[in-house]
């Protein structure tokens, strides 16, 4: 019996949320709206008549509380996966992240561990203004102790939220708002590894590295640089903490050459770590600077005219390649 369906990205988090739950009665569901009204965007729909009010869990509009409830259920023995309704209003469960979910296994001398999931959809796209579509992927990569994972297609988005609650340590699984209702294969007997990134198109002249949403505007690149005679590799990174090193310093190998992409704001960006590192351990592989292509200085704007301006575009990263490549 086959295990492949087409699915859209939403639909295959939830599936990985329902596969997950009837597998295992230590994980809950819990967040704002997450119960009755199926989440924001309707990720957690139907779980709640599955598995009751008991383990999907419609919380006070606190995130400083779900968080905080979160990390310790997951210290007594539960596997939460929590789900913040957009990334901006991480920033009132920062301290329940930062302060104890990340450093628990370390205080504890490794005899208490955190396996919660926090997810939390980002970026632009809808016009949602600039409290509503932040990347703030980077904030929480920078903290020893957090795993962060940012699937680009339904496939990654059930086999690698599957591996987030597989986890024993706390991962921040982060979507995008504009990909759930994208559609794709999806082999529920296929696994993931956080910290392994793939080669979503091989090519031979220059790196795409990239994750989220960005991988399907680089493939999109990608296919218009191959009718001009250059040929891209796209590296989707899949995770962002732990980052698959390895894979990017073997495609520099082949290419000799870089551009790093994603949606968020460029200036102390992840973009701004892997270009550090290939300078440090890959420069030897370089035939030309490593660029980027981000989102400017400057909150998201809310007037869609102006978003599109804001965006990280097709032409603005076969820009770039073309500079690398010049």
């Amino acid at each position: 019996m086959s295990t492949t369906t087409e699915m859209r990205y939403v639909n295959a988090v939830t599936q990985a949320l329902r596969d997950c739950m009837e597998q295992d009665p230590t994980v809950v569901v819990m967040g704002e709206d997450v119960a009755n009204a199926g989440g924001s965007f309707k990720a957690t729909r139907g779980l709640l008549d599955t598995f009751g009010p008991g383990r999907v869990i419609d919380t006070p509009i606190s995130e400083s509380a779900i968080a905080s409830a979160a990390v310790g259920m997951a210290l007594t023995g539960m596997k939460p996966v929590v789900e913040i309704m957009f990334m901006d209003f991480i920033t009132l469960s920062m301290d329940a992240l930062v302060n104890q979910a990340a450093k628990a296994r370390y205080m504890f001398g490794g005899q208490g561990s955190v396996p919660m999931v926090l997810r939390t959809p980002h970026g632009g796209g809808l016009s949602a203004g600039p409290q509503h579509s932040q990347c703030l992927e980077a904030w929480l990569a920078h903290i020893p102790g957090l795993k962060v994972v940012c699937p680009s297609c339904p496939q990654d988005a059930y086999s690698l939220l599957r591996a987030a609650i597989a986890d024993p340590d706390p991962v921040m699984f982060i979507e995008h708002k504009a990909m759930y209702a994208n559609k794709g294969e999806v082999d529920t007997a296929k696994t993931a590894r956080i910290g392994e990134a793939r080669i979503a198109r091989a090519g031979r002249d220059v790196t795409l590295v990239t994750y989220g949403a960005t991988v399907n505007v680089c493939l999109k690149a990608a296919d218009q640089l191959g009718k001009e005679g250059m040929e891209a590799e796209v590296v989707d990174l899949r995770s962002i903490q732990p980052w698959d090193k390895a894979a990017v310093l073997e495609s520099l190998s082949r290419t000799h050459r870089a551009v790093v992409v994603h949606e968020a704001v460029q200036a102390f960006g992840v973009g701004a770590e892997i270009v550090a590192t290939i300078a440090d351990e890959g420069f030897d592989e370089l035939d030309a600077p490593v660029l980027r292509v981000a989102a400017p200085f400057m909150p998201a704007p809310f007037a869609s005219s102006l978003e599109k301006g804001y965006a990280v575009t097709v032409d603005r990263v076969m820009d770039a390649v073309r500079k690398t490549l010049a």
